[in-house]
C-alpha cells in the first residue's frame, strides 16, 4: 500500500486517527516525542492533540514552536492552571474523541516513537480485524545511563488477549505502543479518581474486543524520568490497588473481573499489612464489593477479635475501621 507523503495530508477533513498527549516539564524529551508523531508516512490523515499542563521549564515554548512547524497537524491546548495529570489527560481525550477520529495512539511527551510505519501498521491491523479493539507492540527501554536494552519491566503472557488475563496479570502494556478503536464516549465518574490511568482505560476497553500485540519494536520508553518511577515500592502497590478498586466500582457488572481484581486487593491488605494506615484503607473502600472483601480479609482468622453483636451494630464501613484498629494493635505488632 502506497504511503502519503505527510505534506500531501488536507487538513481540513476529519483525522482516521488522532494522537494524543500530555505533557509537564519534559523540556529534555518533548520535541523528540512530537517530531515521532510527525514522522509518520501514512494513507489516512491523523493530528496530534496536546495538553500542555503550565510547565515550569521551557516545555511550553518548545511545543509553541511545534505548533507553528507543524500548524495544521498539531492541535495544541496551554492550561492555564496546572490541572493534573489525570485531568490534562481527560480533557485531550475529549478533544480527541470529539474530533469525530476512528482511532487513537497515545505517546506520552516523554517517549517516542521509532517505525516511520508505526500507526499505518497498526491502523491496517485494526482495519482488517473489526473483533480487536486495541492494538500494542514491543518497545525498546531507554535506561538514564543513555544505554538501549530489551524490554524487562513487562512480559507479555500467553492468552494475553483477554480482559480475564489483564485483570489477572496487570498492565502489560506500554503506553507508547498502544493504538485502541474511539469508541469511548465517557469515562466513568471512577476514572476522573485513578492513579493509573492508561491500565483503567485499557481495561473499559477490553469489554469491546480482544487485544492485539505486535512483535515489532516500534517505540522507546525512558525509565526512570516519571513521577512513578521515583516513588516507593509501597507507594506505587497502593496506587496500583486503588486503580483496582475503582475499575471493580466502574466495571460491576463484570463479575469475574471483580473477584479476580478483589483478590489482588485483599493480597496487597496481606502484604503491607505493617505499612498501611486507616487513611490509605479507605482509598480502596470504593464500592459494596470492594468493601466487603476489605472487611473479609481483616477478618479472615481473626474472628475472634470481633464478635456477633458488634458485626451486627454497625455498617460495613465502620467495621473495617474497628477491625483494622484492633488488628494494627493486637496482632500484627
Amino acid at each position: 500500500m502506497e504511503k502519503l507523503d505527510l505534506d500531501m495530508q488536507s487538513g481540513n477533513k476529519a483525522p482516521l486517527l488522532s494522537i494524543w498527549m500530555v505533557t509537564y516539564n519534559q523540556e529534555l524529551y518533548i520535541e523528540e516525542a512530537i517530531e515521532s508523531v510527525m514522522m509518520q508516512k501514512t494513507n489516512f490523515n491523523y493530528k496530534l492533540y496536546i495538553g500542555e499542563d503550565l510547565s515550569n521549564d521551557k516545555t511550553r515554548e518548545i511545543c509553541i514552536k511545534l505548533k507553528e512547524k507543524y500548524s495544521s497537524r498539531i492541535e495544541l491546548f496551554l492550561n492555564e492552571i496546572n490541572v493534573g495529570g489525570t485531568q490534562n489527560a481527560l480533557r485531550i481525550y475529549k478533544h480527541c474523541f470529539n474530533s469525530g477520529t476512528k482511532y487513537v495512539a497515545l505517546l506520552e511527551g516523554d517517549d517516542y516513537w521509532t517505525d516511520p510505519y508505526k500507526l499505518q501498521k497498526q491502523v491496517d491491523f485494526l482495519e482488517a480485524n473489526p473483533d480487536y479493539v486495541l492494538s500494542f507492540h514491543k518497545i525498546k527501554i531507554l535506561k538514564p545511563n543513555g544505554e538501549f536494552v530489551e524490554d524487562f519491566i513487562t512480559k507479555v503472557p500467553e492468552n494475553y488477549e483477554s480482559q480475564e488475563t489483564l485483570a489477572r496479570l496487570g498492565n502489560y502494556i506500554h503506553t507508547p505502543s498502544v493504538v485502541f478503536r474511539n469508541i469511548i464516549k465517557e469515562f466513568p465518574p471512577e476514572f476522573s479518581l485513578t492513579p493509573i490511568g492508561d491500565y483503567f482505560m485499557y481495561m473499559l476497553l477490553s469489554e469491546h474486543g480482544k487485544l492485539k500485540y505486535l512483535e515489532e519494536e516500534m517505540a522507546v520508553y525512558r525509565e526512570g524520568v516519571g513521577i512513578w518511577s521515583a516513588k516507593t515500592e509501597y507507594f506505587r502497590n497502593l496506587k496500583t490497588a486503588q486503580t483496582h478498586a475503582l475499575i471493580v466500582s466502574a466495571m460491576s457488572k463484570f463479575p469475574l473481573t471483580t473477584k479476580i481484581l478483589n483478590t489482588r486487593i485483599s493480597n496487597f491488605i496481606k502484604r503491607f499489612k505493617n505499612e498501611i494506615s486507616p487513611s490509605d484503607l479507605s482509598l480502596l473502600n470504593t464500592c459494596k464489593a470492594v468493601e466487603e472483601e476489605i472487611l473479609f480479609t481483616l477478618l479472615r482468622d481473626k474472628a475472634t477479635i470481633i464478635n456477633n453483636s458488634t458485626i451486627d451494630a454497625y455498617t460495613s464501613k465502620q467495621l473495617i475501621a474497628i477491625v483494622f484498629k484492633r488488628i494494627k494493635k493486637r496482632l500484627w505488632n
